[in-house]
């Protein structure tokens, strides 16, 4: 019988989900749906459904000897999500103690889904070898995960490493956890949706972009625009490339990183979104880290760097 780990990685639309072994091989790899179960224990009871179906098509005998839980504001300490603005669920969520009456016997760890992320990125992706990177995950919001002298950075109460929230505009866009202004409002799948409607009325160019309703509107599709040459497209991922570069220059101060990964669905963009992010990051970065600084994208952008990030937590578990 094969011994696999399950890694869970909850996203603020899907949960996705695969059984991994130890080393890094992933099978039976699906999804459930987060969002649309406002009660937690619904969530839990589909979420479980869907991982045991997808057990039962593997094709051949495998044990679940542990989980892993990437979760936005994941707390690795507590074993909860903490208020997590693009979760459903309100307050602490104990995640964990909540998921264990499904496996009691087996070790149960979470952490933050970027934090998850850049585990995999360290195990199996462009980071290994790295001691000091940072990874961030441009999704529904942007989360990171910061990996310093080769540890990763959780902070005295397990919740460290929320750049999403860290500020572009005091003034700005209203964000999920409550202020305003913060980086994932602009950079994120939903803040890139933000900055093509204020776009599509600064200007009066056509694009394949207008009369998309906000609802229906994705950033696959102002990817494909931005692809095909739509100058509304464009100029949204210049402006979103403008502000992201601004604030890894400030990250950069604050870690020095070897390397800054990208990964998420809005690199699916290529140079439209690295090469203005490149660009403002080395304007705006003190002159001590001018050109010491990649930027690269994901290794694992065609895998799921968090899936595996958050499988390898459980076998690290696992080892004691």
């Amino acid at each position: 019988m094969k011994e696999l780990v399950l890694g869970i990685d909850i996203g603020g639309t899907n949960t996705k989900f695969g059984f991994v072994d130890n080393e890094g091989n992933v099978f039976g790899e699906s999804s459930s749906p987060t969002w649309g179960y406002p009660e937690f224990d619904d969530y839990l009871a589909q979420l479980h459904k869907q991982i045991d179906a997808a057990k039962a098509f593997l094709g051949f005998e495998a044990q679940i000897v542990g989980v892993g839980i990437g979760a936005p504001n994941g707390n690795y300490y507590q074993g909860t999500i903490e208020k997590a603005p693009n979760l459903e669920w309100q307050g602490s969520v104990p995640f964990v103690d909540k998921l264990r009456q499904y496996f009691p016997e087996q070790p149960v760890v979470l952490t933050n889904d970027a934090n998850a992320a850049a585990i995999g990125e360290m195990t199996f992706g462009v980071a290994r070898g790295m001691q000091d990177f940072i990874v961030f995950t441009l999704g529904t919001g942007l989360g990171s995960g910061i990996v310093a002298n080769g540890r990763l950075i959780y902070g005295h109460d397990g919740l460290a490493g929320e750049l999403g929230h860290t500020l572009v505009n005091v003034f700005g866009r209203q964000c999920g956890c409550g202020r305003k202004g913060c980086l994932e409002t602009y950079v994120s799948a939903t803040g890139i949706k933000r900055t093509v409607y204020k776009l599509l009325a600064d200007y009066t160019e056509e694009s394949s972009l207008r009369g998309v309703a906000y609802d229906k509107l994705s950033a696959k599709m102002i990817t494909e625009a931005a692809i095909a040459g739509d100058f509304i497209a464009r100029q949204a991922f210049e402006y979103t490339g403008r502000v992201l570069g601004m604030k890894l220059a400030d990250t950069v101060a604050h870690f020095s990183p070897e390397a800054i990964i990208l990964f998420g669905g809005l690199v699916n963009a290529g140079e439209h979104l690295l090469k203005p992010t490149r660009h403002y990051m080395e304007e705006n970065m003190m002159n001590i880290y001018k050109g010491k600084v990649k930027l690269l994208v994901s290794g694992l952008q065609d895998k799921n760097a968090a899936v595996l990030g958050a499988s390898s937590l459980a076998w690290q578990a696992l080892s004691g």
